[in-house]
């Protein structure tokens, strides 16, 4: 059962990652739908690390984390910003803080939070 729930998130992050960097080349898209996507992706990495939690432990973690890395993008250290401008550092911390950016954030996260709870069949409410 862990190593399937491992692979579920493993292929959840191989098709969220190319999903996510399309959402932001296609115009009619709007912005917020690749936000939502990394959570989605974050919850998946998170997955496999709490494999062993329930799925509304897993959620709490992906959205705090999601909102510390948006919170931190306030922050201007020169060597952060300097990170930030890279592609790596563009993809993993984003750039701007945008209050609409944690709605997304919130609603990728309870989208995956279902998907991997009929997935996994479990029945915890949240």
């Amino acid at each position: 059962m862990v190593k399937r729930k491992i692979l579920i998130s493993l292929l959840g992050i191989v098709l969220l990652i190319p999903l996510g960097l399309c959402s932001r080349r296609v115009s009619w898209i709007p912005e917020e739908t690749g936000d939502a996507l990394w959570t989605m992706m974050v919850f998946c990495l998170w997955r496999m690390i709490l494999v062993k939690k329930n799925l509304q432990v897993v959620l709490l973690v992906s959205l705090i984390h999601s909102f510390l890395v948006e919170f931190s993008q306030m922050v201007r250290w020169s060597w952060l910003v300097s990170f930030r401008n890279t592609f790596v550092g563009h993809m993993m911390l984003g750039q701007g803080f945008l209050w609409i950016d944690l709605l997304a954030y919130l609603i990728g996260g309870v989208i995956i939070y279902y998907m991997f709870r009929r997935i996994e069949g479990q029945k915890e409410i949240l």
